[in-house]
Order: C-alpha cells, then sequence, then structure tokens
C-alpha cells in the first residue's frame, strides 16, 4: 500500500512546473499584451460580450470545464488498470497538452473577435472546414449535455441533499446579479454575504433533502414531492424513477439558463460556485496532507487499488488506447476549447488573464481528477466502474478525507456531492448556449424559418436537449460514455489543429510543437479509441457475434448500429480537417506572404 499523499504530491510538483514555468513561455509565445482590447470591452453588448472581473470569470471558467467526467474518468480508470497509469496520464498529460490545449484556444479566440474555434479555422481553410468543425463540436455538445444531465440526476438521487442545495444558490446567483450588474453595489461586501449565504444553504440541504418520487436509501426527513410510482418514465428501469424524474428538469433547466443574459445566472452563479468547488477540491487536498501527518482521519490514507493491474485490465480491456478516452476531462478535453472560444473568450477583460484562466483552470481541473483518483484508492479495490458506482465512491472517499478536519463522513460525504453538483450543473447550461453559438456561426443570416429556429436561443435549446433526452432515455449508460469520451478528445485534437493553424498562418518563426505535437498525439490516440469501439464493441463483440444477437432487442441492435455510424463519421470528419490543415500549413511555410494573420485581426 502507497500513502495517498505521494498522488497528490506527484500531481502538484508537475502542475507547479508546468504554471511557473511552460504557462509563462506559451504567454510571452502568443504575445499577450494588456494594451490590446479585447473583445469583452470592443464589442459589450449586456449580454454575450461582459467584461468580468479575473476571480469572477476563473470562476465561471472553472466551473464550466470541470464537469463529472473528470470524477468518473479516473476513478474508472483506476479500477480497470490501476492507479498508477491513470495518475501518469493525467499528471504528465494535463500540463503539456490539457492546460496548453485551453490557453491556446482561448488565446486564439481573443484574436478573432471572441469567435469560436471553428470560425477560426475556417478563417484559414475555408468555410467547408469550417462547417466540419462546427458540425463536429455541435453533435459533441449534444452528447455532453446528454452525459451531463444524467449525472446530476444520478446525483440527485444518490444524496437528495444536493438537490435542496442547488436549487438554493441558483436562487441566491439570480440576486447577486442583480446586486451586481443592476444595482451596483460593492464587489467585496456582497461577495462576502452571498458566499456566506451560499453555505447556509449547504447546510439546509443537508438538513431538508429532496426528492421528485419515492425511492430507497433516502436519508431521514427527506421530501418527497410527488408520490407517484414513476416506472412507465424513459430511463426508469436503467436508472431509477427518481433519476428518470430528474433529467427533464435539469435539460429544462440548462435550456432556460442558457437564454439568460450571462450576467443573470451564468457569471454570479458560476462565481458562488467556485467557492463551493475550491472549498471542495483545496479542502480535500488539504485534507489529505492533514490526515497522513498528523493522522487524524478516520481510517489510515493509503491505497488499496492496486498500482497496475496489466496492459490488459480488469474486464478485458487494453489499456492503450482505452486509458487516454476513459479520462478525458482531467487531462485534455475538447469541451474545454469550446468554453474557452465560446464564452470565456466574450468577457475577458484584459489578455494577461488569459494564463490564470486557461492554463490555470485546467490545472485546476486536474487537480479535482487526482482527488477523484485518490478517492477510489482509498475506498475500496472493488468498485466497478460506471456512472452508478462511481459517484457516490467519489462522494464517501471525499467524506473520509475530510474526516481529518474532524467533521463527520456523514457530513462530508453529502458535502463532496454537493461539490459535484456544482460543476456539473454549471457545465450543463453553458455547453447549450455554446450549442447555440455553433448553430448560429453555421447558420450565419437565416434565410428560412427552420433556420431562424435553429439560431434562436430557446429553439436552439430545444434542438439540444430533445435529442440529449432520447439519448439518456436509451438506458444505455455505456453508448453515451464511450461515445463522449471518443468525441471530446478527437475534438481536442481538432482545437489544437486549430491553433496549430492559426500561429503558422500568424509567423513562419513561430514554432508548431507545443500544438502540433499534441495533436498528432490525440488524433492517433482517438481514431483508434473510437475504432475499438465500432469494430470491436459493436461490430465484433455485438453485431456478429451470435449469442448477442439471439438475445438483443431491437433497440439493442439499432443502438450498435448507431454507434458504429457515430464513430466513423466522428473519424470522417476529424480526418477530413486534418487534412484540409496540413494542407494550409504547407502552404503557408513555403509561402509565408500566403497567411494572412496579424495579431490585431478583426
Amino acid at each position: 500500500m502507497v500513502q495517498i499523499i505521494w498522488l497528490v504530491a506527484t500531481v502538484l510538483v508537475l502542475f507547479s512546473v508546468g504554471y511557473f514555468g511552460y504557462s509563462r513561455y506559451l504567454a510571452r509565445f502568443v504575445e499577450l499584451n494588456d494594451a490590446n482590447t479585447t473583445p469583452a470591452h470592443k464589442y459589450e453588448d449586456g449580454q454575450e460580450y461582459v467584461p468580468a472581473k479575473k476571480p469572477v470569470l476563473l470562476g465561471h471558467h472553472y466551473s464550466s470545464i470541470a464537469g463529472g467526467a473528470p470524477i468518473v474518468g479516473p476513478i474508472t480508470a483506476g479500477v480497470v488498470w490501476g492507479w498508477v497509469p491513470a495518475l501518469l496520464w493525467i499528471a504528465i498529460g494535463n500540463p503539456l497538452m490539457g492546460a496548453t490545449h485551453d490557453f491556446v484556444s482561448l488565446s486564439a479566440s481573443l484574436r478573432h473577435e471572441g469567435k469560436s474555434i471553428g470560425y477560426i479555422i475556417g478563417e484559414y481553410v475555408g468555410e467547408r472546414g469550417k462547417n466540419m468543425l462546427l458540425w463536429f463540436a455541435f453533435l459533441t455538445i449534444i452528447l455532453v449535455v446528454a452525459v451531463f444531465a444524467l449525472v446530476v440526476a444520478i446525483v440527485f438521487n444518490a444524496y437528495p441533499q444536493a438537490a435542496t442545495a442547488s436549487l438554493i444558490y441558483i436562487g441566491l446567483a439570480v440576486l447577486l446579479g442583480i446586486y451586481l450588474y443592476q444595482l451596483n453595489l460593492p464587489f467585496i461586501p456582497g461577495t462576502v454575504a452571498f458566499v456566506v449565504a451560499m453555505f447556509v444553504g449547504v447546510f439546509v440541504g443537508i438538513q431538508y433533502p429532496l426528492a421528485l418520487l419515492p425511492g430507497e436509501g433516502y436519508p431521514a426527513g427527506t421530501i418527497v414531492l410527488f408520490s407517484m410510482e414513476g416506472s412507465w418514465l424513459p430511463a426508469a428501469g436503467a436508472f431509477g424513477a427518481n433519476s428518470a424524474a430528474w433529467i427533464p428538469v435539469i435539460l429544462v433547466y440548462g435550456a432556460l439558463a442558457s437564454a439568460l443574459p450571462v450576467w443573470v445566472l451564468l457569471q454570479p452563479r458560476d462565481y458562488l460556485s467556485s467557492f463551493l468547488l475550491y472549498t471542495g477540491v483545496g479542502g480535500a487536498l488539504l485534507a489529505i496532507i492533514v490526515g497522513t501527518f498528523f493522522g487524524t482521519s478516520s481510517q489510515p490514507l493509503t491505497t488499496s487499488l492496486e498500482p497496475y493491474y496489466g496492459f490488459i485490465g480488469r474486464g478485458g480491456l487494453p489499456l492503450f488506447p482505452l486509458l487516454f478516452i476513459t479520462i478525458a476531462c482531467g487531462t485534455i478535453s475538447g469541451f474545454h476549447s469550446l468554453v474557452s472560444s465560446g464564452t470565456t473568450s466574450k468577457q475577458l477583460n484584459k489578455e494577461s488573464d488569459a494564463r490564470l484562466i486557461g492554463y490555470g483552470g485546467m490545472l485546476g481541473e486536474g487537480l479535482l481528477a487526482v482527488v477523484a483518483l485518490s478517492a477510489v484508492a482509498l475506498v475500496s479495490p472493488d468498485v466497478g466502474g460506471g456512472i452508478g458506482l462511481a459517484l457516490p465512491t467519489f462522494a464517501t472517499g471525499g467524506g473520509i478525507m475530510l474526516t481529518s478536519f474532524g467533521i463527520p463522513a456523514s457530513f462530508g460525504g453529502p458535502f463532496m456531492a454537493l461539490v459535484l453538483v456544482s460543476f456539473l450543473l454549471t457545465s450543463t447550461d453553458t455547453a447549450v448556449r455554446l450549442g447555440r453559438y455553433m448553430m448560429e456561426e453555421i447558420i450565419d443570416t437565416p434565410e428560412t424559418s427552420a433556420q431562424s429556429f435553429a439560431a434562436d436561443r430557446y429553439g436552439n435549446a430545444l434542438v439540444q436537449t430533445l435529442p440529449a433526452y432520447i439519448l439518456i432515455a436509451s438506458g444505455s449508460w455505456e453508448t453515451l460514455w464511450a461515445l463522449f469520451g471518443g468525441a471530446n478528445q478527437l475534438l481536442a485534437a481538432l482545437a489544437l489543429l486549430t491553433g496549430t493553424v492559426w500561429l503558422a498562418n500568424w509567423s513562419d518563426s513561430k514554432q508548431l510543437v507545443s500544438t502540433g505535437g499534441p495533436m498528432v498525439v490525440m488524433v492517433t490516440i482517438t481514431v483508434l479509441g473510437l475504432s475499438w469501439i465500432a469494430f470491436h464493441d459493436n461490430l465484433y463483440a455485438k453485431l456478429l457475434n451470435s449469442e448477442w444477437m439471439a438475445s438483443a432487442g431491437i433497440l439493442d441492435i439499432l443502438s450498435g448500429v448507431a454507434q458504429i455510424a457515430i464513430a466513423l463519421t466522428l473519424i470522417y470528419l476529424a480526418l477530413s480537417l486534418v487534412k484540409l490543415g496540413y494542407e494550409n500549413i504547407q502552404k503557408v511555410r513555403q509561402d509565408p506572404g500566403a497567411g494572412e494573420f496579424t495579431p490585431g485581426d478583426d
């Protein structure tokens, strides 16, 4: 057994080197300059382009990128292959690849009017490339919305205390938005008052848990709003009636929240929740240190998992390439490029803020990932992978860590569940908002009623949440997670491609290794991973397996066919974009005058 603190120390050392060394180099490399006017000031409209104070925007950005994936992925990978491969992929991959990806995506968007990565690559490879990447991103967004909405519902069911507290802090966020942006009242006193009120809301949630439908295992005193059985709800058989009831509620919330001006809910809510997130992640890390050196935790903080279960891990899964798409968020995530170039770049107050928010924010997600890995390593070596067991494991393990401060596990577990939900809710409605940005750029100027509906903030929300709900209703978590991981990582490769093309067109003196190297690695990993999902997991293990076919229903067969089609479509779109990008880079490097970008371009 190994003390958990060594997992934490490894990550802290490598992340510190990355932030104080490599990110400083990258900031000089892309020539961040506070004399430049950011899009938030240049196009300030009170709706999407709204300058935000650095701590407020960091809270939004961190809350938006850190969803449930950096918790589920490391836990699942640790159980399948051991904690050493998972730790190394997080500790090394994050500062070299993931944080670089987020920072360059944000920096590129700053120099292109706060536009998305789809718009940016279109500037250099043409309209076809732009639309291919935007459609790829939009389809990925639907998977993100489906995954996050499902995870929130499962957490609300496992910890009804989180439902009550979440409703309270959403209400507080609206009030904070009015306080700051309509009444223009003092920032620091308001922050103190509303943060205190939010933590009071946590206590209220623990005292008065909330469920929509009856279920088993609720804590004493849980308020159940409806007495119906709920077995008729879509996905109730797979995830339980109460979880199934929460899913449409969360999707409706995400749709409505995405349509509101950012100052009403998004900025103040993310800012408030960031204090909960910092407390949870920072508290867990500090608790590991305190518990190790002072022996104050309820049990020894040592690993129960094996360090390495072999290249073919438990369940017969090969470490390469599946480890690298199982842990997406926490190491590198394409969804972050949509946040960086979608909402964050439109709110950045000055260019120098990009280093902390872009690069540092991703390191913060890596810390969440190592907390999740530490939680599963601490609790049990026999916890199975998958959403149903991974999330309670995070809360249970986190609760044990917090006993180092004398906090009872009965309080610490629900608190860590609230930390998780804070990440998830912010990511859900941010994803819907980003999907609208993608569609607006695809359509440009609507010419038909259908295009107007798809670009409308409410119509577009329906276009995203309805297919997301259908995906969830199928009851197949494995389908959602595998496609989400593969699509997300392949999107990261395309964002790195976009950054590489931007730099190549900027100047022939710009080195392309920092973005091009990770891009080649991610393209290779994700194409192989999606090929495994298509040909092994679905074609070979299912459709060509007579035993499986004999017992499969029509929905199972359609799901397998759909997974193959989606995986192959994603591979085709990605490789086509890589070809277009490579041709552009070759062109501008052979003829430097062909590149048209200058740092001040509009």
